[in-house]
C-alpha cells in the first residue's frame, strides 16, 4: 500500500513539475516575444523621435527671423502652443487685411486672424477688376521651389553603396531616385518598367520606404534585399512576389533611407525624386516619366 502511495505522490509531484515547466516555457516564451515586440517599439520611437529632431532643426532656422515681440511672433507662439504637434513657419501678412499668411509642416499653406484665433488652410482669392486672382499660388511655388533645394542636398549626401541601383548599358542621360516599398503594387508595376527605363538612358536609383514602419513584415523584407549578395536580383524577386532568404544584417541602410524618405516629404511609394529634388509620388508609366525628364 504504501509502494502505491508513493508511486502515486512521485506521479502527481511529477505531473506538477511538468505542469509547472511547461508554464515557464510559456511564460518565457511570451516574455521573448513581448521583449521583441518592445524593441521594435523602441527602435520605430528613436526613429521618428530622430526624424522629428531634425525637421525641429528646419523649423528653428526658417523661424529665426521672426521677433517674439512682433505681431507674427504672437502668432507663431498662439498656434505652437494649441497645436505643438504641428509645425508652424513663415507667418508674415497676407495680401488681405488683419489676415496673415504661413506655412504648415513645410508644405501647407495657411491663413490665420492677427488674433490668431482662427486659422483656416486652402487658397486665398482676390478678387480684382480682371477677374479672380489666386494669391496663395506665389507662395506655394515659393515652398516647392524651397523645398526642392533642401530635398535636394538630402539626396546628395546618400552613398551610391547604399542604394541599389539599375544603371543604363550606355549613356545615363537622367537619374531618378525611388523610395520603394516590396509590397506595394505600383512600386511592382514600375520595376517591371525598370529595363524600358534603362534602354531610356534613365538610372533608378532605390532607397527602402516600408510604409508599415521598422520591424514590419515588409521591412524585414526589404532589409533581406538589401542585405543580399546580389541586391538587384533580390530586390526583383521581391518585386516578383517571389520570396527570398531572410538576411537582417546589422549595417543595413533601411532605417535610415526610411526616415530620410519622412524628412523629404514621401508618404507613399512608389515615391520619386528628380535630380533637381522635386518630388513625384505614385507610379508614372515610363514613357511619360521620360517626358518629364525631358527625353
Amino acid at each position: 500500500m504504501k509502494i502505491f502511495l508513493n508511486k502515486t505522490i512521485m506521479m502527481i509531484l511529477a505531473a506538477v513539475v511538468a505542469l509547472g515547466l511547461q508554464a515557464c516555457k510559456k511564460d518565457a516564451q511570451a516574455a521573448e516575444k513581448d521583449a521583441v515586440s518592445k524593441t521594435n517599439e523602441v527602435i520605430e520611437e528613436t526613429q521618428v523621435k530622430s526624424a522629428a529632431a531634425q525637421s525641429e532643426e528646419v523649423e528653428v532656422v526658417k523661424n529665426a527671423d521672426i521677433d517674439p515681440n512682433s505681431k507674427e511672433g504672437q502668432i507663431l507662439a498662439r498656434l505652437n502652443k494649441v497645436r505643438p504637434d504641428l509645425e508652424f513657419t513663415d507667418i508674415e501678412p497676407s495680401p488681405a487685411p488683419g489676415i496673415y499668411q504661413g506655412v504648415v509642416n513645410g508644405e501647407g499653406i495657411i491663413y490665420v486672424t492677427e488674433t490668431a484665433d482662427f486659422f483656416f488652410p486652402g487658397d486665398m482669392i482676390q478678387v480684382t477688376d480682371s477677374g479672380l486672382v489666386n494669391v496663395s499660388d506665389d507662395k506655394r511655388r515659393e515652398i516647392q521651389s524651397r523645398f526642392n533645394g533642401t530635398r535636394k542636398d538630402m539626396m546628395a549626401e546618400v552613398s551610391r553603396d547604399e542604394m541599389i541601383i539599375f544603371s543604363p548599358k550606355g549613356e545615363v542621360k537622367a537619374s531618378i531616385a525611388v523610395f520603394t516599398d516590396v509590397d506595394c503594387g505600383y512600386c511592382q508595376k514600375l520595376h517591371n518598367e525598370v529595363p524600358q527605363l534603362n534602354e531610356m538612358g534613365i538610372e533608378v536609383k532605390y532607397l527602402a520606404y516600408p510604409r508599415a514602419g521598422i520591424g514590419s513584415p515588409s521591412y524585414k523584407k526589404v532589409v533581406s534585399a538589401w542585405c543580399a549578395k546580389d541586391k538587384q536580383d533580390s530586390l526583383t524577386k521581391l518585386k516578383r512576389r517571389e520570396s527570398i532568404p531572410e538576411n537582417l544584417c546589422a549595417d543595413n541602410p533601411v532605417a535610415k533611407q526610411f526616415n530620410l524618405g519622412r524628412k523629404a516629404g514621401v508618404t507613399g511609394t512608389p515615391a520619386l525624386v528628380l535630380e533637381s529634388g522635386e518630388l513625384v509620388p505614385g507610379y508614372m508609366p515610363a514613357p511619360q516619366l521620360a517626358k518629364r525628364l525631358g527625353l
